[in-house]
């Protein structure tokens, strides 16, 4: 029997390659929990392409609630700083703790989450978030660099090839530099 893992879902695209690689080895789970996203419209028109992934590949997948209240909260103060510095940080840290905590509520051993796929998700960054977390909540985390491999490469090919929603931002409605 494999481990059960929860991998965090940013977008449809992006959980291809985790997806692909991940459920040869555990029994893999989504989560949709992204508080980023801006506007709701945004965020839901990413929950369906998830949902259509979900229904395509055959995984359960849980669509957390939209609450960008959260994510603005959490990155209060740091609004006008550049994409990649402290406000990403914050952010991370926001989707790979509730995936982590929800993890350890349903059982999963193990969790892991999708944002490494992404060109300007650095690896080096938001690995070592998910290793402190799992830590906190007694799981495992399955850290990735997803894009590695020709992983970003392969998940726009599966993304075009299912018909999925792709987009160009990670949501957030704070501009990528000052």
């Amino acid at each position: 029997m494999k481990p059960r893992l929860l991998l965090h879902v940013c977008c449809g695209p992006c959980a291809t390659e985790p997806l692909h690689r991940l459920a040869e080895e555990y029994a893999v789970s989504g989560l949709f929990v992204n508080p980023n996203i801006a506007p709701e419209e945004e965020f839901l028109r990413r929950a369906v392409a998830v949902e259509k992934l979900a229904a395509a590949w055959h995984f359960p997948l849980e669509v957390a609630p939209y609450d960008h209240d959260r994510f603005l909260r959490a990155v209060a103060g740091l609004e006008a700083e550049p994409e990649g510095e402290r406000r990403c940080s914050v952010c991370y840290r926001l989707q790979l703790a509730a995936t982590a905590e929800r993890a350890a509520a349903c059982g999963c051993s193990h969790f892991a989450s999708t944002l490494t796929t992404g060109p300007r998700k650095p690896a080096a960054v938001i690995n070592p978030i998910g290793e402190e977390l799992a830590r906190r909540w007694g799981v495992t985390f399955v850290a990735g660099d997803w894009k590695k491999q020709d992983g970003f490469r392969r998940s726009i090919a599966r993304a075009r090839e299912l018909g999925l929603y792709r987009q160009h931002h990670c949501g957030c409605e704070f501009p990528a530099s000052p």
